[in-house]
């Protein structure tokens, strides 16, 4: 039991990461939208709109514990592109800048760590996978 709780612990604390940051681009899709304008995204509003709804539903989904083999490695290779396309070698000759890239791209790597080694474990008992599947906790 005591695993299943530490999963859900888990997967609260990366829906804490990802809902947020959803519900925030959603909220300011101008300015997340000139953000990938400048690094360069073609169609940048509708890149801003498809960001914003695969945190939200993403992060929703790792919450509850849905589909629990496949999100999280969607989302870990979400969290590598964008570590690597708006962190990796930015902050230009600011050492302050750059060194907060630099910190930003290690959490990208690291969450990505996390939720593949999520997808490995799997969401436990206390999440929407298992009350699917209808087995005992």
């Amino acid at each position: 039991m005591l695993n299943s709780l530490l999963l859900l612990v888990a997967r609260i604390l990366i829906a804490a990461l990802f809902v947020p940051a959803g519900i925030s681009t959603l909220s300011n899709i101008t300015v997340t939208a000139g953000y990938f304008a400048g690094l360069g995204f073609p169609l940048p509003t509708i890149v801003a709109l498809g960001v914003g709804l695969f945190e939200l539903v993403g992060g929703m989904l790792v919450l509850v514990g849905f589909q629990s083999r496949i999100v999280p490695v969607l989302l870990a290779a979400f969290a590598l592109a964008a570590g690597f396309i708006g962190h990796y070698g930015q902050g230009g000759g600011d050492a302050a800048m750059a060194f907060m890239h630099q910190q930003a791209l290690m959490k990208d790597i690291a969450t990505a760590g996390g939720l593949l080694a999520l997808s490995v474990a799997g969401a436990g008992a206390i999440s929407l996978d298992r009350m699917l599947l209808r087995q005992p906790i």
